[in-house]
């Protein structure tokens, strides 16, 4: 399956069949690129000026605290979107770094482009509400679950729910993102086959 057959694919499964005439126009707005692990895509303080699809691979976004460590806030795998939704929005610096966890494909949108491709094609205006909502609709989930659950609870939860992502994820960097140190998240495995 092509990289363009991917992204269509995934914008007619929230939307409606595309005619050849608008995937060739869609297709014009977006860029294909393939990344090496650990390749910046977006830095902290510089211009946010694309949106990511990830294709094939795994990105996550990061700040990184007073204290030097870097704190991971979300991840992207296959079928999911990736940015700075503010600053990307607002045209302004990101608070971010993007950064490729495995080598990936992906899809990257100009926010130039990304405004003209929603003027010309509503229906990925459509599609791009429904994302929104549904990334919107994970980060309550998630806050919730920062509130409801220990930190034991937390990454079971998160390991029930994801397993195979909790496979293919470093564990420093799923330690990270669940706000444990890695020796933290060691204990609790640890403590689960003692």
């Amino acid at each position: 399956m092509t990289k363009t057959t991917l992204f269509i694919e995934h914008i007619e499964q929230f939307t409606r069949k595309l005619s050849s005439s608008e995937i060739a126009s869609i297709v014009s707005f977006v860029s294909f690129q393939s990344t090496a692990k650990k390749t910046n895509l977006q830095e902290a303080g510089g211009l946010c000026e694309s949106i990511y699809f990830v294709l094939c691979g795994c990105l996550r976004s990061y700040y990184i605290k007073e204290n030097g460590t870097e704190q991971t806030l979300d991840f992207a795998i296959e079928k999911w979107w990736l940015t700075d939704n503010l600053a990307f929005a607002n045209h302004s610096a990101s608070n971010f770094w993007i950064q490729t966890v495995e080598s990936s494909d992906i899809v990257s949108i100009s926010s130039t482009n990304f405004t003209s491709l929603l003027a010309a094609h509503p229906v990925v205006e459509t599609y791009f509400r429904i994302m929104f909502q549904k990334a919107h609709g994970a980060a309550q989930y998630r806050l919730k679950l920062l509130y409801e659950y220990s930190r034991e609870e937390l990454y079971f939860h998160f390991e029930e729910q994801f397993p195979s992502f909790v496979q293919r994820i470093p564990q420093y960097l799923l330690a990270s993102y669940l706000g444990f140190s890695p020796e933290y998240l060691s204990e609790i495995k640890k403590k689960r086959f003692s």
